[in-house]
């Protein structure tokens, strides 16, 4: 999807179409006293009634509509919301216990520099490029953190991440029989 184009979900949009429709409701009843006003002067044959009635029954049908889409439009804003704060919460508890996995593996600074960029999915080349080192360090300080977390590689550590973040036991670095097993 282009950036450029509109999200449909935005409350102002609602909130526009809402403005519309209470317009339109008000030039309906304004239309349909200015018929029903008028009526005494009017020869009886035209019809002015029927067509005022007809007019009010629209501005009540938009009226209703105004009020069940403000009642939607505010529990969707209450909504979204309480799902960004759900997300917020849950993006914390992710963070705790990244945070927590990494000191339970007592890495460096250097180690923990490079863990975070491992666990945002990046490359060794991306990481050695952001933190401006070579490769070769990088490798070297990926390898010492697979030792230090008992994992072989990159999807064994993020596997052991995802285990610690679902409430599974870890077992220790060096017992790869109860992980495999």
């Amino acid at each position: 999807m282009s950036q450029n184009r509109q999200d449909p979900t935005q409350p102002w949009i609602l909130i526009a179409v809402i403005a519309v429709q209470a317009l339109c409701a008000a030039v309906f009843l304004g239309d349909m006293f200015a018929d029903l006003s008028g009526m005494e002067a009017a020869e009886p044959g035209q019809g002015e009634g029927p067509h005022a009635y007809v007019e009010g029954l629209a501005a009540v049908a938009l009226l209703a509509a105004i009020l069940i889409e403000a009642r939607i439009l505010m529990w969707l804003m209450r909504r979204k919301a309480h799902l960004e704060a759900s997300l917020s919460s849950a993006q914390a508890a992710v963070q705790d216990v990244i945070d927590t996995e990494f000191a339970n593996w007592s890495l460096t600074p250097a180690e923990l520099d490079v863990a975070t960029f491992l666990v945002k999915g990046l490359s060794t080349a991306e990481i050695a490029a952001l933190r401006g080192s070579a490769e070769g360090t990088v490798k070297a300080q990926l390898n010492a953190i697979y030792r230090k977390s008992g994992a072989s590689n990159r999807a064994e550590l993020m596997s052991l991440l995802i285990d610690s973040m679902m409430g599974q036991r870890q077992p220790a670095p060096d017992d790869t029989s109860a992980r495999f097993g």
